[in-house]
């Protein structure tokens, strides 16, 4: 039987390393503050260490042996509360990908229990989630194999967690016109189109609600309102722009659909706590000596 120290030499080993698709090993040798982020769908695995999430008014702390569920596009603050030289955080991801989903739906029985449109939450791995992780991990070691066997774990860790506690509220990422993915379509929307002017009208019509009932599951889904997901989509997107250097702040600014780069400033400051350039240079040095978040 596998344990989470089983898995620690091997994540130290291969952090940073992308020869998996859509797993990606996280390792970070001192706490951090609270980091804006933006959260893919995917399942995480803290094998060592502490961290702490905020989405919306949602405080989520969890350590090794917790795995993370996230089943849409979120706008989030993450934060390191334990790691050290010694002792790093360490988590596994894996990005949820639909086509392996959909396969490790079909051969798990279905379930009508409601999730009430979460689109996140905690669990604590069990054994077999452990051994999967550890089988898909092991592939780093046997490069050769990854794209013929790597698949088969991927979606085979899936179904554990479809068959286990998380199963009817993962599953809402697969059923084409559940709340959940109706709702994700409009955030797909919000991305395409964030530097638009857009009407929350035009988004409830998207989602096939009403506008009183696609504000309040939208926000329920996400933890903030839709034009406030725009928002911090927006200055993301710039951040994105200043770090690659693909502009100057004015520029980024019209770019990602602000009229006023006074606004923008103030907002990008009260988001990432540092003025546009000098928190897109800290991003560049911190990207030099961090493995990743």
């Amino acid at each position: 039987m596998k344990h989470l120290s089983d898995l620690t030499d091997l994540a130290v080993k291969h952090a940073g390393s992308t020869a998996v698709p859509n797993l990606e090993i996280h390792k970070l040798d001192q706490p951090t503050e609270l980091i804006p982020l933006i959260y893919e769908p995917s399942v995480c695995l803290i094998l060592q260490g502490e961290k702490r999430t905020i989405i919306g008014d949602k405080v989520l702390d969890y350590a090794a042996g917790s795995c993370l569920v996230i089943a849409a596009e979120l706008s989030a603050l993450g934060q390191v509360t334990r790691a050290s030289p010694n002792e790093p955080f360490l988590a596994l991801a894996l990005t949820i990908d639909a086509p392996q989903l959909s396969e490790a739906m079909r051969k798990t029985p279905a379930t009508t229990h409601d999730q009430g449109n979460q689109s996140f939450a905690l669990q604590s791995a069990s054994d077999l989630l452990i051994e999967t992780w550890a089988r898909l991990l092991t592939m780093l070691e046997r490069p050769d194999e990854i794209q013929a066997i790597a698949p088969l774990y991927q979606q085979e860790l899936l179904y554990r967690f479809l068959v286990g506690p998380m199963g009817p509220f993962l599953r809402q990422i697969g059923i084409a016109d559940s709340d959940l993915a109706r709702i994700r379509r409009t955030m797909d929307f919000i991305r395409k189109h964030h530097a638009d002017r857009l009407e929350i009208s035009e988004m409830a019509e998207l989602a096939g609600m009403s506008r009183t009932t696609f504000h309040r599951r939208f926000k329920k889904v996400t933890g903030v309102s839709p034009l406030q997901y725009q928002k911090q989509f927006r200055l993301h997107e710039a951040k994105r722009c200043l770090v690659a250097r693909e502009g100057n702040a004015a520029s980024v600014a019209y770019r990602v659909g602000y009229e006023s780069t006074s606004q923008f400033s103030r907002e990008y400051r009260r988001l990432f706590g540092l003025p546009p350039l000098q928190d897109a240079a800290a991003a560049r040095e911190l990207a030099k000596v961090v493995s990743a978040f």
